[in-house]
């Protein structure tokens, strides 16, 4: 699977390999501007420079990565109290970004928000993750890096797909690991089929089920055939993804409200305008007759497309 992604890479430009390089170029925030004056706040920088070392640090891969290869990321982790001591619950966003073949554009492939996030923090305690005691000897600490390693491996799963056919299958079978063995205790949830329809039980699903097996080849064909080709000629790149909208359509029209297509959406408009602003106009019509039915919520911007 690598052996693809290191092709395209290659590309951008030629740097010697580190054999103990990490994957991720991960930037992470933690705002604990909603906890109380009651908690010292070092403990938040803490957190944040504890959790920039695990990402970064860890190797998640058994694949080597130049520094060029890294895989831009972030995660804002916006903290507020619970009422228990040293517990608090959370929103996680988290966004990944890919380069487009000779270019310094960089397309985003994640942006989402995790909104159901609890843990238990003390400063200065080591955070760890064993992905075969995932639940820990505390649930509630342990939450907060089962997260964090379940985004890491559908960030990872994601990124190979997009430079490989159905590359990212063993890390989207490792956040699915993950999901199985997830901690359980008070007030935990996103792990389970009931705790709503858009959570981590759920995209773990759609990425496995193989009747969606059709939004593995939305992602290898919206950014190798369509994106990383625009360097060549702008509208062989945009003919392609005009395919993966249509793609998306039929499969909008067999799968409705899937987790996983609103996962690919989430965070592309602004890029959809911008690739069909400059189309023909049976192009552009095409476009945005495609993105109106399978992005509904945005389809009122999707107009920009025609002026």
């Amino acid at each position: 699977m690598k052996i693809f992604r290191i092709i395209a890479i290659a590309f951008f430009s030629c740097v010697v390999v580190n054999a103990n390089a990490q994957e991720l170029f991960a930037k992470v925030s933690v705002n604990s501007s909603r906890v109380g004056n009651n908690v010292d706040k070092k403990t938040f920088q803490n957190l944040e420079s504890s959790l920039n070392n695990f990402i970064n640090n860890k190797k998640w891969t058994n694949d080597n990565f130049s520094t060029n290869e890294k895989i831009q990321c972030n995660f804002l982790l916006n903290v507020e109290s619970t009422g228990e001591e040293n517990v608090y619950k959370a929103s996680l966003t988290i966004q990944s970004a890919r380069p487009i073949f000779n270019s310094t554009y960089t397309s985003p492939i994640i942006n989402w928000q995790d909104n159901d996030v609890i843990f238990k923090y003390i400063a200065y305690q080591q955070l760890e993750f064993n992905e075969n005691r995932i639940t820990g000897t505390d649930p509630l600490v342990s939450n907060l890096t089962a997260v964090i390693a379940y985004w890491i491996n559908i960030i990872l799963g994601m990124d190979y797909d997009s430079f490989s056919p159905k590359g990212g299958s063993i890390y989207f079978q490792k956040a699915q690991n993950i999901v199985n063995g997830a901690p359980d205790g008070k007030n935990i949830i996103g792990w389970k089929a009931f705790d709503g329809t858009r959570n981590r039980y759920w995209l773990a699903e759609n990425l496995l089920n193989s009747r969606y097996n059709m939004i593995h080849d939305a992602y290898y064909n919206y950014y190798r055939k369509g994106m990383d080709q625009m360097y060549e000629s702008d509208d062989k790149g945009r003919s392609q993804i005009v395919n993966v909208l249509s793609l998306l359509n039929d499969f909008n029209n067999d799968n409705s409200n899937t987790m996983i297509l609103a996962f690919f959406l989430q965070g592309k408009t602004k890029e959809f305008i911008q690739i069909f602003s400059k189309a023909k106009n049976s192009e552009k019509q095409k476009a945005v007759d495609l993105l109106s039915k399978i992005d509904i919520t945005s389809s009122s911007q999707y107009k920009e497309i025609m002026k």
